[in-house]
């Protein structure tokens, strides 16, 4: 479904800092520099790196709270992944692990950016950051709560990383709302092969079933829920009503997100935008796309 299909938050501003911001967060889980640097802390395997970098800020946690926070993931896979992780590295080095890699990989992509420039976008997205409520989400919280780095690399990165938990948050919440599971959401979002925040952004089943844990059986159990409501057809194709859901859904989390960015004027924002806009273009180069993400291309998408 074509992004400028959905409806969102009165200009359409929460969206569109999400397809320009998330993708500059994202590097934390394609980019080699960031595989690399987990690696080096101790961890081998992808899986690993990723769940240890995003649970991190909420300390040794077992599985069952990134089970709930995560939510689109099957309890077994995260269950593989923690807390054994915990044994082969802390929470401290997983993060400081994130942050190296981060900061490596962006390096080469904030070249072309003025000195001034990156000072002035860091301070932007921080003071953003740190506006942005944090009662009910959980990721957003722990995140805002750790210390902000020194550089601005590492401010710029903290500060995506903290807006993109807190839009998460908001979606896991509209999720909730509309009845829907991590199954059920997966099988759904697949269905569609379009763009959503956590969504399947064109992700096939094979790849986003992998990339979530689920079984055959659970995808299955999961389907015919989907068809019971009314939002899917006999072929598992998505009906009107799953459509109609799913602009619910993205309003939703569009409104949940907007305060962040309401104090911002036009002109800041559109100041925002031709900062941030080719970074988050270079940065997409590091992506793997279709991904499970759902955000949509920035080299595509036109968002700045």
């Amino acid at each position: 479904m074509p992004d400028d299909d959905l409806p969102g938050d009165g200009d359409g501003v929460a969206r569109r800092m999400w397809q320009l911001f998330e993708p500059v967060h994202a590097v934390s889980y394609f980019a080699p520099a960031c595989a690399a640097a987990f690696e080096g802390a101790g961890l081998r395997g992808f899986w690993r790196g990723y769940f240890a970098g995003r649970s991190a800020p909420l300390g040794p946690v077992g599985a069952a709270p990134v089970v709930g926070c995560f939510f689109g993931f099957a309890p077994a896979m995260v269950a593989r992944a923690l807390p054994d992780i915990w044994t082969r590295i802390t929470p401290a080095e997983a993060l400081t692990a994130r942050l190296d890699g981060a900061r490596e990989a962006l390096v080469p992509l904030l070249a072309q950016t003025r000195p001034g420039e990156l000072v002035e976008l860091a301070g932007v997205l921080r003071a953003a950051a740190e506006r942005a409520p944090v009662a009910g989400r959980v990721l957003a919280a722990a995140n805002a709560a750790l210390p902000w780095p020194q550089d601005p690399i590492g401010v710029l990165w903290q500060a995506t990383t903290i807006l993109r938990e807190h839009r998460g948050d908001g979606h896991v919440a509209a999720l909730v709302t509309a009845g829907l599971d991590g199954a059920e959401t997966a099988v759904w979002r697949a269905s569609l092969g379009g763009v959503g925040s956590g969504g399947a952004g064109g992700v096939s089943r094979e790849d986003l079933q992998r990339a979530r844990g689920w079984s055959d059986a659970a995808w299955v159990d999961a389907a015919g829920r989907l068809r019971a409501r009314g939002w899917l057809d006999d072929t598992g194709r998505p009906t009107e009503a799953s459509r109609s859901a799913l602009h619910a859904v993205e309003e939703t989390t569009d409104r949940a997100a907007a305060s962040v960015w309401e104090p911002l004027g036009p002109d800041e924002i559109e100041r925002c935008v031709a900062l941030l806009a080719p970074v988050a273009r270079r940065a997409a180069a590091l992506l793997r796309w279709p991904n499970p993400i759902g955000v949509p291309d920035p080299r595509e998408s036109g968002s700045g």
